[in-house]
């Protein structure tokens, strides 16, 4: 049996997602959690493994993840929900659990996917998002140039080689991928980002983020964007922006599989952003006979 999770996750103490020798990660903290509802003899000839739709890195978050595993154990969907979370540590939390075909693969059938990134720009950090947004020190007087930023935004929708935004240690194949659309939202003292892509190179957000802000800071002009862009060369981009105010917020998967949406009224995002404007209607999951929890 194939089983898909939702989760949600603060990434801030955690080494990314993927497991590394000695260091804390997302998936060892779920497959423990796993192998601890199943139970650890059934576990013992056949170990949980997990397949993530998206390896986030260091203190990047999740709001929409998506994973799946294969196991003999035949659960109601909400007690994989009750039951796994019960072995998690508050940092993670699995929001839905569904039994999907074999065909069904967390990472290879996702078709899109779109991060979040939030923004807090002043004189002082604040204390309150700590690890949880990105932070940019601005003079009281001044603010950034998010025109500019809107304008320099539009040279990357599209299909292209991105190269330039790319990480010396992405394992990518090509780094050609699709933008589809990225939405810039002030409500000062907060920026925030919404960039949906085809796929992602490893640091491309982040490292297209700290070109944004060169702009948005007026020390680069929005054409400079498409002349990074087109170089194709890392070494002229901005440098890469802090990891803290990134989230994994949506996987978009063919309708044949029926995933659910990702469970974002619980975020601290505001409604204004078109991330939060879906309003899924479909049963999230059912906890129990007499409990309904919808989205």
């Amino acid at each position: 049996m194939r089983i898909a999770l939702g989760l949600q996750y603060d990434g801030s103490p955690y080494s990314g997602w993927q497991t590394q020798l000695s260091l804390n990660t997302v998936q060892d903290e779920l497959e423990k959690a796993l192998t601890a509802f199943i139970g650890k003899d059934a576990c013992q000839s056949d170990p949980v493994r997990v397949i993530t739709a998206g390896r986030t890195d260091t203190g990047v978050h999740a709001l929409g993840q998506v994973v799946h595993f294969d196991t003999n154990v035949d659960r109601e969907n909400w007690s994989w929900v009750r039951g796994v979370n019960s072995f998690l540590p508050e940092s993670i939390v699995v929001n839905w659990a569904k039994p999907v075909s074999e065909e069904f693969s967390a990472r290879f059938s996702a078709y899109e996917r779109t991060y979040f990134y939030a923004l807090h720009a002043g004189p002082c950090r604040t204390p309150m998002v700590a690890k949880r947004s990105g932070y940019l020190m601005l003079a009281l007087d001044r603010w950034l140039d998010i025109d500019a930023m809107k304008l320099a935004a539009a040279c990357l929708i599209g299909e292209h080689d991105f190269t330039s935004f790319r990480s010396s240690e992405c394992q990518s194949k090509t780094p050609v991928k699709t933008l589809y659309e990225i939405e810039i939202v002030s409500d000062q003292p907060w920026v925030y980002f919404r960039i949906k892509g085809n796929a992602f190179l490893h640091h491309m957000v982040r490292n297209l983020l700290g070109s944004f802000v060169m702009i948005g800071t007026g020390k680069q002009t929005p054409e400079w964007m498409k002349t990074v862009l087109e170089a194709k060369d890392r070494s002229i981009a901005a440098p890469t922006f802090s990891p803290d105010g990134l989230y994994l917020a949506k996987i978009a998967y063919p309708e044949e599989f029926d995933i659910p949406a990702p469970w974002l009224d619980n975020s601290w995002f505001p409604k204004k952003t078109s991330l939060r404007t879906n309003k899924p209607e479909r049963l999230l999951f059912d906890y129990g006979p007499s409990h309904l929890f919808t989205r």
